[in-house]
């Protein structure tokens, strides 16, 4: 990885020089092993996290144990979760957890808030990268609330595959992707079973039909 992270963010490589050097002094890189607890409900946000690489999970858990994954941040992206916390000065009311290894950036509080009260360039990663994210919950709650799921369910499988046939992933994964129990999703994959275009086995899911489980995810 460049030791010239600022590149990996645009509207930072645009600042003044004198303002990247400022964060740059200020700023420390992390490494974090998959499985971390990035941050979790009832914690104080400290820093302002850019991830350079790897992936953090975001969700929420209801008082029954029942998840549901919020969004997911990559490399070039920041936590809108963490921004809310430091701009609101609350705590988070989320998990945030690593599914792989990760490396990022954390710019402490204090920095973070003199580098947006003093930089236009930095106030627009913020809040560039607030509106994207306010648009993906959006999208997460117009789901939960309207899609059928069994169309999700599809929709899921598929998109985890991508090119491949098969993927590696358990019930509760999917039911925590999609906000549902765990017994749910367990059913909705025995009837795709039953029809014949899936196969099931130890953590692993075998797509066998899939164009008709594609008519399915796009269906209405």
């Amino acid at each position: 990885m460049s030791d010239n992270w600022i590149e990996r963010f645009p509207e930072l490589a645009a600042l003044p020089l004198q303002d990247q050097r400022h964060l740059k002094e200020r700023a420390a890189r992390v490494a974090l092993p998959a499985g971390t607890t990035v941050f979790a409900p009832g914690v104080s946000a400290e820093s302002f996290l850019l991830i350079l690489g790897g992936t953090v999970r975001v969700q929420q858990v209801s008082p029954g144990g029942r998840e549901i994954v919020l969004y997911r941040v990559t490399g070039g992206e920041t936590c809108i979760m963490t921004t809310s916390c430091l701009l609101a000065d609350e705590n988070y009311v989320a998990d945030g957890v690593t599914e792989t290894d990760v490396e990022a950036i954390a710019i402490p509080k204090a920095a973070f808030e003199e580098a947006l009260a003093q930089s236009p360039g930095f106030r627009r990663l913020v809040f560039a990268g607030y509106s994207r994210r306010i648009s993906d919950l959006m999208h997460v709650v117009e789901e939960v609330a309207f899609e059928r799921l069994d169309k999700r369910l599809a929709q899921r499988l598929l998109a985890r595959a991508g090119a491949a046939t098969a993927i590696k992933v358990t019930h509760q994964d999917l039911a925590t992707d999609l906000g549902s129990a765990r017994e749910v999703v367990g059913r909705l994959l025995k009837e795709l079973e039953r029809r014949g275009w899936i196969a099931l086995s130890r953590g692993r899911i075998d797509l066998r039909e899939p164009a008709r489980l594609k008519t399915l995810a796009e269906g209405s």
